[in-house]
């Protein structure tokens, strides 16, 4: 029995090719949920995958798999059976967060891990691993190094060997050593990044470029050969670019352009000559575009692509030979793909068309382009996972990506938006209870992460299992969310616990007067930076809220800032957060717990590699020594982003708990 077939349980073809439009063949309904309402062992359950690529044959899929309640490395045969297929677990401390494709027979993982450094000192470090497919044994690629960055894959090869060009840095400290290359003595920059030329399968790994003072970006072209260079220094920031031609052999200092654009590394080299296509995020209301130009001088050549009005390119798509872009990814929102290949673009009309109210998103496609991964899903329903097969024009179903939920619709999501109290225009998502009537219902206020991140209209089951408790919840992309304008960005510059926090209180208040919520049954939900609002929230504006659930939060914004202090460029880090309030004490909630009267419920896991799990055992102390009502519950092997399915159970069913007993739905 082939994948297909065995993990969806049945087989859905929608044909998408002929007569120019698309028609749903055989279609049964949207799969229902389990008998009954959905569980909070329902919303909890891990997704089928996450991070899925198809091989460059198509025969292989690889990614994050939910399997046996935990997030396994895997690549699976589509086109075998159970047993063939090749996993491993996750490495204990870390956080994978990209995979690629090496040829057809290994793949390289992305990791970001914590590492003790001498003293007390934790430092967030990345490393990468590679995985064999026919062996099933993996290598850690660069390992040893003692440097906090070495996941920078700047080139994968194409000719069937297992190579990839890797950035990494070989020193935490600030020094130099002296080498002897090319008949003369020089030095190398331990700290800036190396470049080494990687066996995937073996990890034997040969340098082909020190470290150089101040550069820490590098760029590669098609070939495989270093073109370009970013410099950095961390007092001034970026300061300039290094650039070599096709046939150039040394790399020379570029002058600063006019544009700016030429110190940014192109997303593609483009071959025969000194263009590439970079991808600028205007200034004010500039939109964001692509253009193509000569990274000799910086010249502007041509604007390749300009997004519409209130969104942002975030990624290109290239092809498989990396001499041109297939697509762009916009931000804003809801995330969606252009494509810019005429082909792809009318592939993505016919597979919208076949599916109706539902949303069709191309996520990984076969180098030749005849077999595509799509996933197809709603804002509130996680949707299902197809194999587009181009010579038979037919789309064939994998999985539900949540299996316990199915792909009906749950409770419905919209985006809407709300003045807040200057006038500033905020969007957020909303999710209301299915089956219960939308006014005065006691309501969850749930900022996100971050802070430069935004809430999309995607399937969120943090959003959707509040919502099956019978609460409203509204999530605002307060100002200082990314995904929209630069000058919405930079809004939240010097507004962290003050406007950004009234745009939390100004989403409930528009709720309230939508007739929406009871603004006397209000609390408030968020993880990470969120978690750090709903703490504030509690502290700033005590009347306002009848009780807070912090995931992994930050209470101690001076602390956190301070942690950033061993990272790569951390003066940029810190800048950011500086610049986001002139006082960190004056904004932290654990310095403020004498004005809480609210209940606080605090979940942290201890092997969150991202937010120190101290932040929440100090505020949880300091409550109960101020014999404040706090609950917290600390999970032994959770990490940031609660990828086991029995941390997110217990998460759930703490919310629930804790929901049903300070703010009660009936």
């Amino acid at each position: 029995m082939n994948v297909w077939r065995r993990v969806s349980g049945w087989a859905l073809a929608l044909s998408v090719l002929g007569h120019g439009t698309a028609v749903m063949a055989q279609a049964p309904e949207p799969t229902p949920a389990s008998v009954g309402a959905p569980s909070a062992a329902d919303y909890a359950a891990m997704p089928f995958v996450t991070h899925p690529v198809l091989s460059p044959n198509s025969e292989w899929l690889a990614g994050l798999f939910g399997i046996g309640g935990e997030r396994q490395i895997c690549m699976i045969n589509l086109f075998g059976t159970l047993a063939d297929r090749q996993c491993i677990g996750m490495p204990d401390m870390t956080d994978a967060y990209a995979i690629q494709w090496v040829g057809n027979d290994n793949i390289v993982v992305r990791l970001s891990a914590v590492w003790h450094a001498q003293g007390s000192d934790q430092v967030k470090i990345s490393r990468v691993i590679g995985l064999n497919r026919q062996t099933g044994n993996y290598s850690r690629i660069l390992w040893d190094v003692q440097g906090q960055n070495a996941a920078d894959v700047l080139w994968t090869a194409r000719d069937g060997s297992p190579t990839i060009l890797l950035a990494a840095q070989q020193s935490f400290y600030n020094e130099t050593v002296d080498r002897f290359r090319g008949g003369r003595n020089s030095q190398e920059a331990l700290f800036w990044p190396a470049v080494f030329r990687v066996n995937v399968v073996t990890g034997e790994a040969q340098k082909e470029q020190g470290g150089i003072e101040h550069v820490l970006d590098w760029g590669a072209d098609a070939t495989g050969r270093l073109r370009m260079a970013k410099a950095y220094r961390d007092d001034v920031g970026l300061t300039g670019a290094f650039y070599r031609g096709e046939k150039e052999g040394l790399m020379h200092s570029l002058k600063a352009p006019t544009s700016g654009a030429a110190l940014s590394l192109p997303e593609i080299f483009l071959p025969g000559g000194d263009h590439g296509i970079v991808i600028r995020n205007g200034k004010d209301k500039e939109r964001s575009a692509l253009w193509e130009v000569d990274l000799a001088t910086g010249a502007d050549i041509a604007k390749v692509y300009e997004a519409p009005e209130g969104k942002r390119i975030v990624d290109t798509i290239p092809n498989a030979e990396r001499t041109a872009l297939l697509g762009v990814t916009l931000t804003g929102g809801r995330d969606e793909m252009v494509w810019l290949d005429k082909d792809l673009a009318g592939l993505q009309d016919n597979f919208q068309k076949a599916v109706g109210a539902r949303r069709a998103r191309i996520l990984s496609m076969s180098d030749d382009r005849q077999r595509l991964l799509v996933q197809v899903d709603r804002e509130d329903s996680p949707g299902s996972l197809y194999m587009f097969d181009y010579a038979s024009g037919k789309l064939h179903a994998l999985a539900n990506m949540m299996d316990r939920l199915g792909n009906a619709p749950l409770n419905p999501v919209k985006a809407v938006r709300y003045k807040a109290r200057d006038g500033l225009e905020i969007e957020a998502i909303l999710t209301l209870p299915k089956g219960r009537d939308a006014r005065n219902l006691p309501f969850v206020v749930m900022p996100h992460g971050g802070p430069w991140a935004h809430d999309r209209l995607d399937f969120d089951y943090w959003a959707q299992f509040v919502a099956s408790l019978g609460y409203g919840v509204i999530q605002p992309n307060f100002r200082g969310s990314d995904g929209y304008s630069e000058e919405f960005l930079k809004k939240g510059e010097g507004q962290m616990g003050l406007a950004m926090q009234d745009d939390l209180n100004d989403a409930l208040g528009w709720a309230v007067k939508e007739g929406i919520a009871d603004g006397k049954r209000a609390c408030l939900m968020g993880g990470s930076y969120g978690g750090y609002a709903t703490m504030w929230g509690l502290a700033r504006d005590p009347d306002l809220w009848r009780c807070g659930i912090a995931v992994a939060g930050v209470s101690n914004l001076r602390r956190e800032v301070n942690d950033m202090r061993s990272y790569l460029y951390s003066r940029t880090y810190q800048s950011d957060w500086k610049k986001m309030t002139p006082d960190f004490a004056a904004v932290s909630p654990i310095k403020a717990v004498a004005r809480i009267r609210a209940p606080l419920l605090l979940v942290h896991g201890k092997k969150d590699v991202t937010v120190d799990f101290q932040q929440s055992s100090d505020m949880a102390a300091k409550m109960q020594g101020a014999g404040k009502v706090v609950e917290f519950v600390p999970l032994p092997k959770a990490d940031h982003n609660f990828s086991r399915e029995a941390d997110r159970l217990e998460l759930l069913k703490a919310a629930q708990a804790f929901l049903r007993k300070y703010n009660p739905a009936d």
